[in-house]
């Protein structure tokens, strides 16, 4: 056959071949070929792995030539306009929302950096599904924004693309394509036979193909076309997909495919069969759509199992299932329903990307295509000819995220565009497939209602704890639906076709009272259920969004049509629901949902109608007994909310508190609490408004505190939760008839108010206000707060404070504060009660008030009250409102409770007196204008009526009343006293309101002057009124259902009585008592105060200042008024009835002197806690302090026979440490490369970010030390080698304390205890962690101290007279001397165990530098190289110098004395060999020895030699203690040979004739008398002994010639010398320091040489001020110098020539560095971001997940990668180990944050990059562009050099090696 020979012949030549023949105009031989070889190479019978067909294609479609090049020849045809470019999950894009027309535009990083943003507002963020760039797609965002390369139109000079270029893909592809398709048929099997692992593997076997198909998509426009043409041609669809009947493995393909197809209904094939003879009956009941809504209660589940788990493949006729097939045949368009019929490719390929449940690279194939025109319109088809399917399949999935994540991917590209989703929506019915998908869907998850009437309701919800709610799934659907309600012609759309709204009304009720809580009255509830996050985010998600997306359209006049429609259907449907849960008028006790979405679609359209459209309030309203309905559930949700937080819901568990916080919180508060407000505003406005006052009351349960009897019985509340339900109802009040948000505030205002009560809680940083104020949830407006005028308002509002830095505080942010005026004329605490999700927001609030008024001497004594702010004037449609200040009701209630207060009658508190104030002052300020014809004839027959003559409250004030008839029980005290009620607060049962009804009738006649007063009759008369229709409804509504279960309780209450109360007070008289008693003095206010006020001073202060504006206010506003005031006060009476004061007076005496005793005793309290405090502090701070400071400041002045003594900190005893019970310091011990890491420049290097900048670490300290011993070692003998220099440069051990002390065997029990304490945070007792018992520092051992007494101090102390000579003979005797080992006692024990501490911290690799690891010599090395590296850090602190003296504030509590002691132990055991010993070497000119034998290596020459270290072996191996003047002479010595070193490196640094020069004009001055001490003398003799090696100065030759261009003048060299020296210098000095105590003496440091010289007694005190000091004059040879140094040059000059040549750059040293520094960062955060986020890892070659950078080094390290790890640590931590000894500072690049890692444990710093408003942007979470903070950094380098990370930082974790 002929195509098995093509197929075996060569690829490309075959290929080129085939594509002649079919450029031929009689093609057909060519065709049939290619069929055949197609047939072959695609078949699908072999394994798709097989990628022999794959490389067949390619060669095809290229015709022969490479594939590269064929890509390379289609791009050049490139026409597309679009960017296009598809990402995924995690990718890193960009949105502009200044350049964005839909808010879901997205922009990759090229096209983003290569436009134009300056200035915009814009971010970064990480993409949560995967998304496209819109770059050049003008439907999407403004042309201005697009970048350089999408702004050309590019498409007009494409060539276009010659005909034979892409003839074979088009005959090829087809095939590819559909072979595709049938690998993909074949692997799929319904789900209940495969597992999820089969599709898994069919899909990665295809891998390989589908990517090619994603590589053509990438090839550009040309190839996009032929794609489209091939995808979307039904032809060719046809031939192929059907005409193939006479293979069999594709006719059993097809099959399966059609078997797929059968259930890819909404509705299964088998439940259309059963449903086909109950569909006519539902057609007939209801029309279009609306019988969904009566259908929806009439069929409910039996049982809410029965539909709970419902699956569609079940045949069974259940219930559920009945009212599902019902629900959805009201689709107006039955197709919705029906299965799928396939036409082309595409639609096949997505059904089978939709079964495999979305792969991501078909859906990225899907999405690449997407810049073709064509085939967006042909796909966006598709896709929502599909979408039915995509839900069903989303629901049975079990990687629901995975797939909604894919599923937006999509949607948001097709949904975005306005054009084609007009387009969809008109020809696909878009729409109507959305409501009917998500009706279907919110149907599986239904359960019966429980609200109000549990047996009867009919009423359905959806059941919050089902998976598709509590896992969000609903969301793609829910989002796709509110993207495409943004676009103006949809949503209109949707507005206009009232069946849709209809349903869509329906779907809305099924959130209507769901996640009903009941309160538990008996024990805690045992499970917590955490529904409710479920709840509400489906009612904000799937009912608020698509509410703010269509409110959005209805702005304007003409769109009035639509809000009456919407709010139309909102009644109707709200009707239906109340018939459905069979609501009368009373709420079920003890219930409450906070999901009412009818109501809130209710309450917002209204709002817009009036708002924005002009319409009229009434004609939308219903008639009064709806408004009563309507009302009742949002006043229960206000009621809930206050016992709520009265702890009446305690048992129901914290998630309750979690609901009443969730409902007021900024992202739902718009769509929830405002709107229920709202809507009992309009209700109050329009009811009755002593109706409403008398429901609020009974809502909140308060009816029976409302008497004037000072003793009641309440039966519902308990006593402690009568205030707080008070305070809650009063301040409902006040919310209610002083907000403002719906009634008449501009946008403008609204977002000042908001922004003011957030900023008047709590400073807030930028973002958290951002967050905290409730945008307005509409998706076509993007986020409204990043409009300007946020920006405006905020700058008008608030002071930006930015932030200050503490080192070793807290990272503080850059925050707004409130300006002064705002607190002054704006701060207006109602909106922040409203606001606040935590109630000590609102006392925050009001204490920073407060401490703005005392600042500001407004109101300087006691506390503050809330100010009354002034309201914006209500708009004309909301008048009515005003009427609730003015009802009788209300002016009884505010009567009651002011005589109430004023004889403190038990209860009341000031919060209680402020609110009454407040309703009080809004009436005045709120008058109604009277209309006579309003008030009805029948007043005088009402049985309160009489309280009070008018409604007015102006005119009520001043209206007096004599008599009050109250019941009260027979116990109460007004009974037994007939006119004499003593205010008491006894007991407190009664149950005044429900039966004072039954006495109105017996006793009118009896005493016709006193008033009774009953909230609930009066409601109850009221609510009768206006529903006089049916007669028995009303008889059984007036009917207290409460009555008959009250009287219950065991202990029955007492039987009430009746008592006459005589008041004889009006509202304005019990004011002024009020201000009296508030004052604490009789008659506070003159008959004449009114006329002596001046307004202004009212706004700020307390209750007294309240009063004192209501009463000038009243007096201002009426005359009557004015006159009864200044009758009160003018009645300078005896004080008031002397009945009523006496108890009341005793009582007030009484509290105010109990007031006053607590005060006293309090303030003792405080003042001894101060003072103990102080005691501890001071001995917190000045431990006797084990340091030199304290223990030896004593000097010669005073003698002090005692030992030092130490305080334990555990035991608290106070004793010497002894060698059987020592002594402690509590140390941190820990390795540091901090001085490795030091350079010889002082510039901080810099981070590279781009591939040109490197750092090289070979010219830090560190690695300088290790090149330097390596050399010594390769040519000198090792033991010496290992005493001539130090290590820890790098892992060097560093000793720290907090300073204080403890018994070592107290603190081993101390350990013991922690190790047995289980909740041990951040350290690891087991590796000797612990922290300080005292101060709570970190630490890991315990230092300890030696016993000593301060005497030998003196001895050692004493100035000596003796010559240098004999001093140096006294030296070289004390070395001889042989270390006598230490006596075995605890204390040895203890120092050993500390030696063994200090190996342990840090690496062996740091420790073993010698030949043989673990040998003496090498331990040696160890030991006096931890003196070093602690002196050396000690320098670092202080700045790298000494300077400035003692008083340095890092030079920390140093416990260097007890080190070196320790140390000194250690190292006498090892004893130096006399014959080697360096001494000799250096006081004596030696015999020269010939006796060293070839073979063995020379020792180290002198002039090699480091002297600090040798000074320091010196001191630690001489027996302990040292006195001074031999320590001194040491000193001197070795400052000889480092003087030489210096000359001897000087000269190598001239050029030779400089040096012929000097060595001439010095040997003139030889023989001068003080030749000695000359430095051109002594530097000639260098020059001249070093010369007479050649191998010396011919060497450096090539080094210094940079140099040589500068000329040695006598100061350069004298400036250089002393640069040298300084160093051994300073150490010496410190040294000094530590082991006598000297002081260290500050100095310019200018003078620093002098000053250090004078200090160690090199120079005479005399020569001291002397002028410029030379550094020779403070030499002291005890041998002739010019001996000595001809022996020390000699050594050099002897080596043999190799040895010389290589090591005699040893001779050229410089041992200054510059200090520490962490790596210079750039400015913009960016610059590293774009750089480093998409680097490779340099040992994985992969791009790390977590990329992270060392700040110390530079390097780039892969975060918990799994790629790098290495013995089960990952690389941070490897790295850590590496460079910083155990420590590591890391940024991590994708969260702009810095861990540390310190040895075992890691913690998060911070960030040290802040956005413009001072915030960090941990995650990049808001995408802010990022800009460097200097001083944080500063911070972070300080805690690094100082070592202070493990003291500062607190929140420590262990990391187990992982990161």
């Amino acid at each position: 056959m002929m195509a098995g020979s093509l197929v075996r012949r060569d690829k490309k030549s075959t290929a080129a071949h085939l594509k002649a023949d079919l450029n031929w105009t009689d093609n057909s031989s060519g065709v049939r070929q290619l069929q055949e070889l197609l047939d072959c190479v695609l078949n699908p019978e072999k394994p798709a792995a097989d990628t022999e067909a794959l490389d067949w294609c390619k060669c095809l479609i290229a015709g022969g030539e490479g594939f590269e090049e064929f890509c390379k020849m289609v791009r050049s045809y490139d026409n597309a306009t679009l960017c296009g470019l598809v990402w995924t999950a995690n990718f890193v894009a960009y949105r502009c929302r200044t350049c964005g027309i839909s808010p879901c535009m997205s922009l990759c990083a090229e096209c983003f950096n290569n436009g134009d943003h300056t200035g915009h507002d814009f971010n970064m963020f990480r993409s949560q599904a995967g998304g496209a760039c819109d770059c050049g797609d003008s439907n999407v965002m403004r042309e201005t924004g697009f970048c350089n390369r999408h702004r050309l139109r590019t498409g007009e000079n494409v060539p276009t693309v010659p005909r034979d270029l892409l003839l074979m893909s088009e005959m090829v592809l087809p095939r590819f394509i559909f072979c595709i398709i049938q690998y993909l048929r074949d692997g799929y099997t319904e789900p209940d036979t495969s597992t999820e692992r089969d599709l898994q593997k069919v899909l990665q076997q295809l891998e390989p193909q589908i990517s090619f198909l994603e590589e053509l998509t990438k090839m550009g426009g040309a190839m996009r076309t032929v794609l489209t043409k091939i995808l979307t041609n039904q032809q060719i669809f046809k031939d192929l997909s059907m005409g193939q009947e006479e293979n069999i493995y594709a006719k059993k393909n097809y099959e399966k495919y059609l078997s797929a197809l059968k259930n890819s209904g909404l509705v299964s094939v088998e439940e259309k069969a059963q449903s086909g003879a109950a569909e006519p009956t539902i057609g007939a009941e209801a029309g279009a759509g609306a019988g969904a809504l009566g259908l929806l209660g009439a069929e409910a589940p039996a049982s809410p199992d029965e539909s709970n788990k419902e699956e569609d493949q079940d045949g069974g006729q259940s219930v559920g299932q009945r009212k599902r097939v019902k629900l959805s045949s009201t689709a107006k368009d039955p197709s919705i329903m029906d299965s799928l019929k396939h036409k082309c490719f595409l639609e096949e390929l997505l059904f089978w990307t939709i079964k495999y449940e979305f792969p991501q690279k078909m859906v990225t194939f899907l999405l690449n295509m997407l810049p073709d025109q064509d085939y967006k319109i042909t796909f966006t088809k598709t896709f929502v000819q599909h979408y039915a399917f995509i839900m069903k399949t989303l629901m049975k999935s079990q990687e629901s995220d995975t797939m909604s994540n894919r599923i937006v991917h999509i949607s948001v590209q097709l949904f975005s565009n306005e054009e084609l989703a007009r387009h969809v929506t008109e020809e696909c019915q878009l729409l109507d497939i959305m409501v009917t998908v998500l009706l279907y869907m919110m149907e599986s998850c239904l359960i019966k209602s429980e609200l109000q009437d549990e047996e009867n309701s009919r009423h359905v919800v959806v059941n919050c704890s089902e998976p598709l709610l509590k896992n969000n799934t609903y969301w793609p659907l829910v989002s796709d639906f509110i993207n495409i309600l943004s676009h103006q012609s949809v949503a209109k759309k949707f507005l206009e076709d009232h069946s849709l709204l209809m349903l869509w009304m329906s779907f809305v009720s099924f959130f209507q009272g769901m996640n009903l809580n009941k309160r538990e009255l008996s024990e805690h509830v045992e499970f917590e259920s955490q529904t409710y996050y479920a709840a509400f985010a489906a009612e904000l998600e799937a009912c608020a969004q698509p509410m703010w997306g269509l409110l959005t359209h209805c702005k304007v006049k003409e769109t009035q049509e639509y809000t009456k429609t919407v709010v139309r259907y909102c009644l109707d449907t709200l009707q239906i629901w109340f018939d459905a849960i069979g609501f009368v008028d009373e709420p079920a006790p003890n219930q409450v949902t906070f999901h009412l979405p009818l109501h809130r679609y209710y309450a917002m359209f209204l709002s817009k109608a009036v708002k924005c459209q002009g319409l009229d309030l009434d004609s939308l309203l219903p008639h009064q007994e709806m408004l009563m309905k309507i009302m009742v559930h949002p006043l229960q949700i206000q009621a809930s909310l206050s016992e709520i937080h009265s702890n009446m819901w305690v048992r129901n568990g914290l998630q309750i508190k979690g609901q009443a916080m969730t409902y007021v919180q900024s992202h739902f508060c718009n769509s929830m609490i405002d709107p229920d407000i709202f809507l009992l505003q309009v209700c109050a406005s329009r009811l009755d408004p002593d109706y409403f006052i008398s429901s609020v009351f009974e809502r909140f349960k308060v009816v029976d505190l409302l008497t004037m009897a000072s003793v009641h019985q309440n039966a519902v509340l308990d006593g402690e939760q009568e205030r707080p339900m008070l305070e809650g109802a009063l301040t409902f009040l006040v919310i209610l008839s002083s907000l403002r948000i719906h009634l008449g505030m501009a946008d403008d205002e609204i977002l000042r108010a908001e922004m003011v009560s957030q900023l008047c809680m709590n400073d807030r940083t930028h973002s958290s206000l951002l967050d905290l104020i409730p945008e307005n949830p509409n998706p076509k407006s993007g986020i409204v707060p990043g409009s300007c005028s946020f920006e405006e308002m905020l700058s008008a509002v608030a002071d930006f404070k930015a932030p200050v830095f503490e080192p070793g505080g807290s990272m503080q942010q850059g925050m707004y504060t409130p300006k002064e005026e705002v607190w002054e004329k704006e701060f207006d605490p109602i909106m922040v009660v409203l606001r606040t999700v935590y109630r000590r927001d609102v006392q925050s609030a009001m204490d920073r008030y407060s401490a703005f008024l005392k600042q500001s001497g407004m109101h300087t004594t006691g506390n503050p009250w809330p100010p009354y702010k002034e309201r914006t004037p209500l708009h004309p449609c909301y008048k009515g409102l005003d009427r609730l200040l003015h009802c009788k009701t209300l002016h009884i209630v505010i009567f009651t409770l002011l005589y109430k207060i004023w004889l403190d009658h038990s209860n009341m508190s000031e919060h209680v007196l402020c609110m009454v104030l407040y309703l009080i002052e809004l009436g005045l300020d709120n008058q109604v204008q009277e209309d006579k014809e309003d008030e009805e004839p029948c007043i005088e027959e009402h049985c309160h009526d009489s309280w009070f003559p008018g409604t007015n409250l102006l005119s009520n004030l001043h209206h007096v009343i004599n008599y009050v008839r109250v019941r009260v029980p027979e116990t109460a005290p007004e009974v037994k006293r007939e006119k004499d009620p003593p205010p008491s607060t006894s007991a407190e049962a009664s149950n005044f309101g429900q039966n004072s009804r039954r006495l109105t009738g017996n006793w009118r006649e009896n005493v016709r002057e006193a008033q009774v007063f009953s909230l609930v009759a009066e409601r109850r008369r009221k609510f009768q009124e206006i529903i006089n229709r049916s007669s028995t409804e009303a008889s059984q509504v007036v009917r207290p259902k409460s009555n008959s279960t009250r009287w219950v309780p065991p202990g029955t209450p007492p039987q009430l009585v009746t008592e006459i109360l005589e008041i004889r007070e009006s509202m304005l008289s019990l004011l002024i008592k009020l201000h009296q008693k508030l004052s604490a003095k009789q008659n506070s206010l003159s008959a004449t105060w009114l006329e002596d006020m001046e307004t202004n001073s009212h706004a700020h202060g307390d209750g007294i200042t309240a009063i004192e504006r209501i009463l000038t206010k009243a007096a201002t506003r009426s005359r009557q008024s004015k006159r009864s005031i200044q009758e009160i006060c003018g009645k300078v009476s005896p004080p008031v009835a002397p009945k009523k004061n006496s108890p009341t007076d005793k009582k007030t005496m009484d509290k105010d002197e109990r007031r006053q005793r607590a005060r006293e005793r309090q303030q003792k309290l405080l003042a001894e806690f101060a003072s103990r405090q102080k005691s501890f502090m001071e001995t917190a701070m000045d431990v006797e302090s084990p340091d030199a400071e304290a223990a030896m400041d004593l000097g010669a002045t005073e003698v002090m026979e005692s030992e030092v003594l130490y305080d334990c900190v555990i035991c608290g005893q106070s004793g010497p440490s002894t060698e059987d019970r020592p002594t402690g310091l509590v140390v941190l011990l820990q390795a540091s490369s901090v001085l490795g890491h030091r350079c010889k420049s002082d510039e901080m290097k810099k981070l590279p970010t781009t591939d040109d900048e490197h750092i090289y670490p070979a010219d830090t300290c560190g690695a300088a030390h290790d090149v330097r011993l390596a050399l010594m070692q390769r040519f000198f003998k090792d033991s010496s080698c290992l005493q001539s220099a130090s290590i820890g440069w790098d892992g060097g051990v560093y000793v720290q304390t907090c300073g204080h002390t403890l018994h070592i065997d107290c603190h081993k029990s101390y350990m013991e205890s922690l190790r047995n304490d289980q909740v041990l945070q951040g350290f690891s007792v087991d590796k000797g962690e612990f922290t300080c018992p005292l101060c709570r520092q970190f630490a890991n051992s315990v230092l300890p101290c030696r016993p000593g007494r301060s005497t030998e101090v003196v001895s050692w102390h004493m100035p000596t007279n003796k010559k240098t000579a004999v001093l140096v003979k006294e030296v070289e005797d004390l070395q001889e001397q042989l270390g006598l080992f230490p006596t075995e006692s605890n204390l040895s024990k203890e120092m050993e165990s500390f030696i063994k501490d200090i190996k342990n911290t840090t690496q062996r690799k740091y420790m073993d530098y010698g030949k043989n690891p673990g040998s003496p010599d090498n331990d040696f090395l160890f030991m006096y190289s931890v003196a070093r590296t602690n002196l050396e850090l000690e320098l670092v602190h202080r700045g790298g110098n000494l300077c400035s003296g003692g008083a340095s504030a890092a030079a920390k509590r140093s416990c260097l004395n007890q080190l070196f002691h320790v140390l000194a132990m250690h190292m006498r055991l090892y004893s130096i060999d006399s014959a080697y010993n360096p001494w000799t070497r250096l006081t004596q000119v030696a015999q020269r020895r010939d006796d060293c034998l070839d073979d063995e290596r020379p020792e180290v020459p002198m002039l090699f030699r480091d002297c600090p270290s040798l000074l320091i072996i010196f001191v630690l191996t001489m027996p302990q203690p040292l006195r001074k003047e031999h320590f001194i002479c040491l000193v001197r010595m070795l400052y000889n040979l480092q003087y030489t070193q210096a000359l001897a490196s000087l000269s190598a640094k001239f050029s030779p004739e400089e040096r012929q020069a000097w060595s001439t004009s010095g040997a003139l001055k030889k023989n001068a008398f003080n030749a000695e001490k000359s430095y051109d003398a002594l530097l000639s003799h260098v020059i001249g002994e070093l010369s007479k090696v050649k191998t010396v100065y011919d060497v450096n030759t090539e080094v210094p010639s940079m140099l040589s261009s500068s000329v040695w003048s006598p100061h350069s060299i004298e400036y250089s010398l002393q640069q040298f020296c300084l160093p051994y210098l300073r150490l010496s000095c410190l040294l000094q320091h530590h082991l006598y105590g000297d002081k260290l003496s500050g100095c310019p440091e200018v003078e620093e040489f002098s000053g250090l010289a004078g200090c160690l007694g090199l120079l005479a005190p005399a020569l001291q001020p002397s002028n410029p000091i030379y550094s020779a004059s403070c030499l002291d040879w005890t041998v002739n110098a010019f001996d000595l140094m001809t022996q020390w040059c000699s050594e050099v000059t002897g080596l043999s020539d190799t040895q010389a040549k290589k090591s005699i750059t040893l001779l050229v040293q410089d041992p200054q560095w510059a200090s520490p520094h962490l790596l210079h960062l750039p400015d913009h955060y960016n610059i590293i971001f774009q750089y480093y986020h998409k680097k490779a890892c340099t040992a994985c070659k992969k791009v790390p997940k977590d990329p992270a950078l060392c700040l110390v080094c530079g390097a780039f390290v892969c975060l918990k990668g799994l790629c790098c790890k290495q013995q089960g640590i990952c690389e941070c931590v490897l790295h850590s180990q590496h460079c910083g000894a155990a420590t590591g500072i890391f940024l991590l690049i994708n969260a702009s944050v810095i861990i540390i890692i310190r040895g075992h444990r890691f913690c998060l710093w911070g960030s040290v990059y802040l956005d413009a408003h001072g915030e960090e942007d941990r995650d990049l979470r808001r995408g802010k562009p990022l800009f460097l903070c200097v001083e944080r950094y500063r911070v972070l380098q300080q805690q690094w050099v100082s070592h202070t990370f493990d003291h500062i930082n607190k929140r420590w974790g262990p990391h187990y090696n992982g990161l």
